[in-house]
């Protein structure tokens, strides 16, 4: 009789050891090689995978090269990321913190998609390991109460609790969904593989199986998955490259605005965001951020300056503040809320030694307004008029964008997409631009907002700050 084997598995990067490891060799991380079963093969035959069919070579050119159909989604933020709406046989993985509203976010899109292919007869099946029946079902009533008062629950939506894969496909072959949502892959379990489910060995076969079902069946999938304390979805890190679209749900849990950010679509544009807000009757969609997250703006205030950020094809204005305070630590502070820390200290640098700023003795404090996270360097100029309008006490133009990247020689250096952010910017009412000068015309800048171009950081500043110079 063959003996089964034990082996550790790094939860992080999957990397595999014949024994346990407080810290990972591969990543560095620390607890999260976890004990897996390598259980031995069966006497028996190996059962289907899923609904797979048989594959064929087919010639290159006989194969349609049509745009794929797509269903469409009355949520035009989750269709957005998405590229346009869920294209059939793809399998689509939304991760995020515990609590942020993923699985809301889902179950208002299986709603919505129900009550819309009902005349057709088509099913929609919500697979369900972590909640019962009857919590679901609390929560649909509570978001069609809020939103569609007089709707009832459409009768092509199915609902189950289960977490063994194999039961699942039963369940799958008797509705014939057109699509189907998995909350959650950590709670999915094979019972052949002899593992615990959530174990990197079960999430990776798992997820295998359900994209052989969405391909081979055009069905639509989408699995919910939990992250990790460093903010990755939990499992191995294939998981990410199995599905064809990994989607975040980002945001402060203390603040009511959500982020669903694509990392990776096989089907539209990467990077690509939708903005919602979370209220009593769901997700609710702001189709207009920018204006949203400068409402609360206090106009004329020093510390405060206007970035515009891309994410995705979007331009999104937001406003970066920045505040200085004098210190009597040997080593100030450098706290950042919503940029990089790495990228504060060069701004910081800069400011001190090209523009003369005395920061060694200051607290410098840094905060990106509505929970926001920008990576980009175009906001290098806006981060940097923050803080020395914080430094000198005087308020940076109201009326003012501040879009570029700062280099070590205090240059201002041009940023790609500038024409969206510039008719962004105008259509929102900022009559003014402090811009990095061309190094040469390729097109026409809008119009309707005044472009005024600087060189270097010091430049940009006096034509920023009301009293500089």
């Amino acid at each position: 009789m063959p003996k089964t084997l034990i082996q550790y598995v790094c939860q992080n990067c999957g990397r595999t050891s014949p024994r346990q490891l407080g810290r990972c060799p591969s990543c560095g991380s620390y607890g999260t090689m976890v004990e897996e079963v390598i259980a031995p093969p069966a006497a028996k035959s190996k059962p289907a995978r899923g609904l797979s069919s048989q594959s064929h070579p087919r010639r290159l050119a006989e194969i349609s090269g049509d745009a794929e159909e797509r269903l469409p989604l009355g949520m035009a933020e989750f269709a957005r990321v998405l590229g346009g709406g869920i294209v059939p046989g793809s399998i689509v993985l939304v991760g995020g913190d515990p609590g942020i509203g993923k699985s809301t976010l889902t179950l208002q899109m299986t709603l919505e998609l129900a009550a819309r292919f009902a005349p057709q007869g088509a099913a929609v099946l919500y697979v369900s390991g972590e909640e019962s029946e009857r919590q679901i079902k609390m929560r649909a009533v509570r978001l069609l109460q809020n939103n569609h008062a007089d709707q009832p629950l459409p009768d092509n939506l199915f609902l189950v609790t289960e977490t063994n894969l194999e039961i699942i496909f039963e369940h799958i072959r008797t509705v014939a969904p057109l699509l189907l949502v998995i909350d959650s892959i950590q709670t999915v379990y094979l019972p052949e593989l002899g593992s615990s489910a959530g174990s990197v060995g079960q999430v990776r076969e798992c997820a295998s199986r359900l994209r052989e079902l969405a391909k081979s069946s055009g069905m639509a999938v989408f699995v919910i998955g939990h992250v990790t304390k460093e903010g990755i979805i939990a499992g191995p890190r294939v998981l990410e490259h199995i599905v064809d679209t990994v989607l975040y749900l980002e945001g402060d849990r203390y603040q009511s605005f959500r982020l669903l950010r694509s990392v990776k679509n096989r089907f539209g544009a990467t990077s690509e965001v939708g903005v919602f807000e979370m209220r009593e009757r769901g997700m609710v969609e702001v189709p207009n951020p920018s204006e949203l997250f400068l409402a609360e703006r206090m106009v004329n205030a020093p510390g405060s300056a206007i970035a515009v950020t891309m994410e995705g094809t979007r331009p999104l204005l937001v406003e970066i503040q920045g505040l200085t305070s004098y210190s009597n630590l040997g080593n100030p502070r450098r706290t950042p809320n919503g940029v990089d820390l790495n990228r504060l200290l060069l701004i910081t640098a800069v400011l001190t030694r090209r523009l003369g700023l005395r920061l060694a003795d200051q607290d410098v404090f840094v905060n990106v307004v509505g929970g926001l996270r920008i990576n980009e360097p175009a906001a290098d100029l806006a981060l940097a008029a923050a803080i020395a309008s914080s430094m000198r006490d005087v308020p940076v133009r109201a009326d003012a964008v501040l879009i570029g990247e700062v280099g070590l020689s205090g240059e201002l250096r041009w940023v790609g997409q500038m024409n969206a952010r510039l008719r962004e910017a105008a259509k929102l009412g900022f009559r003014r631009a402090v811009i990095p000068r061309r190094a040469r015309s390729n097109e026409p800048l809008p119009e309707g907002i005044e472009i005024q171009q600087a060189r270097s950081l010091r430049e940009a500043l006096q034509l920023a700050l009301f009293e500089e110079g």
